[in-house]
């Protein structure tokens, strides 16, 4: 008589923790079932160790019956044969099918990061999948405005706390409880007891997330194998990134000001949810540890310094203390010369534009990479002629060995060179968009007379206090700036030229 019948839709047989398959194993136990029917063995399972306990020893001990149909499987009438070599051999065969399977299935996933698209099953906060491309993403202009207020604030000195709580105050609801609000059946390993909150490291997440400048990331995490569900975190430089596959919400330029925050994240000063205005900025130049800021009253009088962290824990180093009021006098000096050093940077980028050209074009004309592609040839000479001098017997192999391995040295090292100085250009012409948008906002502040937060991480990446009061600016866009006067005056005399021609 049919007692039950029990139906695994959906879920893989790799594996035996099935809700009705285990159900099933419950009647069993209870005694309910003493005949198990299925269509063929790998309707039972595709676990060939596991099938094989069951089939062999778990269902015996229990006096059940088991039948597979398609396969011509009795355990009632099947000799030893068929129960210790035929069901072995096809249970196997069952599973080497999912493993196989597995490695089809992982190989094509690996083919579609590569291209760029996305195979997540959600979208990222601030994205939501394409209804008309499941692998592309699009802009939800609602969380996309959230991230964009989270970058904003964290460039304006709040820390990751200040702007979890802000956010919880203003009602906004957290990656999780947005998607569960869409109707979404989402869930991770980060909640806790009830309605979800933002909290500081769910804000770090947004802020170093490389999707929201355009990038595609993902390959962070695998399964162990087919068999277990359990998941493993990959090495970061393992991870797969696609430049360039959907709209950015955040440019790279302020991306990059953000990671270089996060690397000294202060905290926020006593009378504001913000951090000070040198926070994470400040650096001490010989212990190379971030500076912290002392307020001292006398007579009713405030007088704010900083002083180095090193010598502060007395661990060593010196003071190295400057007062505040100084420090941004000078600061705020050196940029203003600074902005306008970069106004002439952007007139040359214009120029570029206006001729049309290209990174390819600059690329092939710059004198460093020519100097570079000149030596590199040279070395590359000298190795390949190494096996003429051997085969003369000018030199012995020991001698060839040791120069072949020299000469490749010299060429790898001039590879990198090369590809670093195509890299500033490419940055170049990349960032040139969006150091002339920052620019426009900016230059305004040429007619500021204070320096603020937001003036200061934009343009300065680092400043180094030296014992001596002497201060170290590091600016940003340094690289790019190396460029441009050089490119102006090769383009007037090579693509000019061609113009006029």
């Amino acid at each position: 008589r049919i007692f039950d019948i029990y139906i695994d839709d959906g879920y893989s047989g790799a594996n035996f923790q099935r809700p009705e398959f285990q159900r099933m194993m419950e009647d069993i136990r209870a005694g309910k079932v003493n005949c198990v029917l299925v269509k063929d063995l790998s309707r039972f399972g595709r676990d060939y160790i596991e099938a094989g306990r069951l089939i062999q020893k778990t269902f015996p001990a229990f006096s059940v019956r088991f039948i597979a149909v398609t396969d011509n499987y009795d355990s009632l009438y099947a000799d030893r044969a068929e129960s210790s070599l035929i069901v072995p051999v096809k249970n196997f065969v069952n599973d080497a099918y999912c493993r196989d399977i597995s490695i089809k299935v992982k190989a094509q996933q690996q083919v579609k990061r590569l291209e760029g698209k996305c195979i997540s099953a959600f979208a990222v906060y601030g994205y939501r999948k394409d209804p008309d491309d499941k692998n592309a993403l699009i802009i939800d202009e609602y969380a996309a405005d959230v991230v964009r207020k989270i970058f904003a604030w964290k460039t304006a000195g709040m820390s990751m706390a200040a702007i979890a709580d802000k956010l919880n105050q203003s009602g906004v609801l957290s990656p999780m409880e947005y998607k569960k609000s869409l109707g979404m059946k989402y869930y991770t390993g980060f909640g806790g007891n009830g309605p979800a909150k933002w909290a500081a490291r769910s804000v770090k997440r947004v802020l170093e997330n490389q999707v929201y400048i355009g990038t595609m990331v993902q390959g962070k995490e695998e399964k162990v194998n087919y068999k277990l569900k359990k998941r493993i975190y990959k090495p970061r430089e393992e991870w797969v990134y696609v430049e360039n596959t959907h709209e950015a919400m955040i440019s790279e330029v302020e991306f990059r000001t953000v990671q270089d925050l996060l690397k000294y994240d202060g905290r926020k000063s006593e009378d504001s949810d913000c951090a000070s205005l040198f926070s994470g900025i400040l650096i001490c130049g010989d212990c190379r540890t971030p500076m912290i800021r002392r307020v001292n009253h006398y007579k009713g009088r405030e007088k704010v310094f900083y002083i180095c962290q090193t010598k502060n824990r007395s661990l060593g180093c010196s003071r190295h203390s400057i007062r505040e009021e100084q420090l941004k006098q000078i600061v705020f000096k050196e940029i203003r010369a600074w902005l306008e050093l970069m106004a002439s940077y952007s007139d040359i980028l214009e120029y570029l534009e206006e001729l049309h050209v290209n990174y390819d074009q600059v690329a092939e004309y710059d004198s460093q990479i020519g100097a570079l592609s000149v030596e590199y040839k040279k070395y590359c000479d000298l190795k390949n002629s190494l096996h003429i001098d051997l085969k003369e017997g000018l030199i012995d192999r020991k001698e060839f060995d040791e120069l072949y391995r020299l000469y490749e040295r010299k060429c790898e090292g001039l590879e990198t060179s090369m590809a670093a100085q195509k890299k500033i250009i490419k940055d170049m012409f990349r960032n040139g968009v969006a150091a002339k948008t920052r620019l426009d906002q900016i230059r305004e502040t040429l007619e500021i007379h204070e320096l603020t937060r937001e003036l200061l991480v934009t343009t300065v990446r680092r400043i180094y206090v030296y014992e001596d009061k002497r201060l170290e600016i590091e600016f940003r866009f340094v690289n790019e700036m190396e460029k441009p006067a050089l490119m102006r005056k090769l383009c007037h005399g090579k693509f000019a030229v061609q113009e006029v021609r």
